[in-house]
């Protein structure tokens, strides 16, 4: 057990490269890669899990660098539950700074791990990440992980019991016209004996009206699957998507025989990200199923940035789409 919640620990709080002042001096950007247009690549949004080293050091300059670089929408991650507060700005105060450049928040990641693990009866501050939410104007609460203490022996009853958790929340949530919603990893499209997903589960057995999915492009895919085929599937259930490239290096899918019972940070070893439009996913494809899943907002995530400028790393990322998909 020490082991699973060290490796999740590790997950969670994955430590970034080391910071550098240089990334803090002015960093000016040009914006001709902007287009005009409504469509959620025109306005696109960044998951700011990518910068998470740079806002510990400086949340304000790092939200201004953001906006200069063209990105309309942020979303959020890492609410303090006590101080109500991010990166050690009260939600006010980021509000404010949000106002001030530009940028909207229209959803964010708030931790359901407990809330959503079968046998418990804690609320796990859904009620806080409700009033979080609306002070923000954001649309969504994000369950961004299933429970991760045994990711190996998850059964049809846990999400099951996870989907209904997910009504719950969409249910309390709807009176502050917000919605919750799931977002996916790899473990999700591990087989049951009848061949069904963890992923089906929570789509079969959730409300589409009060709870909808942000389906994240590298991890269907690196779970051996095509974003495509559940847009099929399940139209208009997938109003987010995590727009994540995969190291052209690094494709072998990893569910199946070797990996279900695999140690966690082995699988881990399989797995490395790269910029939007320099790796393995065809996103230009993808996006022709922007209408059929139902796609409202869309987010750069890059879980892992190994360039020393960060800032840099998301400017290529936001000029690809600018370029490939916001047509």
């Amino acid at each position: 057990m020490k082991q699973e919640n060290n490796s999740r620990r590790n997950f969670i709080k994955q430590a970034g490269l080391g910071l550098s002042a240089a990334l803090f001096t002015p960093y000016l950007f040009s914006c001709e890669t902007n287009k005009s247009g409504n469509s959620p690549f025109h306005n696109l949004g960044i998951q700011l899990y990518s910068l998470r080293d740079l806002l510990a050091e400086d949340p304000i300059k790092t939200l201004e660098t953001v906006a200069k670089i063209g990105y309309k929408h942020v979303e959020t991650f890492g609410l303090d539950t006590a101080k109500s507060s991010f990166w050690g700005l009260s939600i006010p105060e980021l509000k404010k700074v949000l106002d001030d450049n530009g940028l909207k928040t229209h959803s964010g990641h708030y931790d359901m791990s407990t809330y959503l693990k079968r046998g418990s009866s804690t609320s796990e501050s859904i009620e806080k990440y409700i009033e979080v939410a609306h002070g923000l104007g954001q649309e969504y609460i994000v369950a961004p992980v299933t429970p991760m203490d045994d990711l190996n022996n998850l059964k049809v009853e846990d999400y099951q019991y996870a989907a209904e958790r997910l009504n719950k929340a969409g249910e309390l949530s709807q009176k502050s016209g917000i919605k919750a919603a799931y977002h996916n990893h790899f473990w999700e499209f591990r087989n049951f004996a009848n061949g069904t997903k963890g992923l089906d589960i929570l789509i079969a057995f959730t409300e589409a009206g009060l709870v909808d999915f942000e389906l994240d492009l590298f991890w269907i895919q690196k779970a051996g699957y095509s974003a495509q085929s559940y847009f099929e599937k399940y139209p208009g259930r997938f109003s987010m998507w995590h727009v994540k490239d995969m190291d052209k290096q690094f494709t072998t899918p990893i569910i199946g025989e070797q990996f279900d019972k695999a140690d966690f940070m082995e699988i881990m070893k399989n797995i490395r990200y790269t910029e939007v439009g320099t790796g393995a996913i065809d996103f230009v494809n993808i996006a022709q199923y922007a209408s059929k899943a139902g796609l409202k907002y869309a987010f750069v995530e890059q879980d892992d940035i190994y360039i020393p400028n960060k800032f840099e790393s998301i400017k290529k990322s936001f000029t690809y789409i600018q370029e490939h998909l916001a047509k």
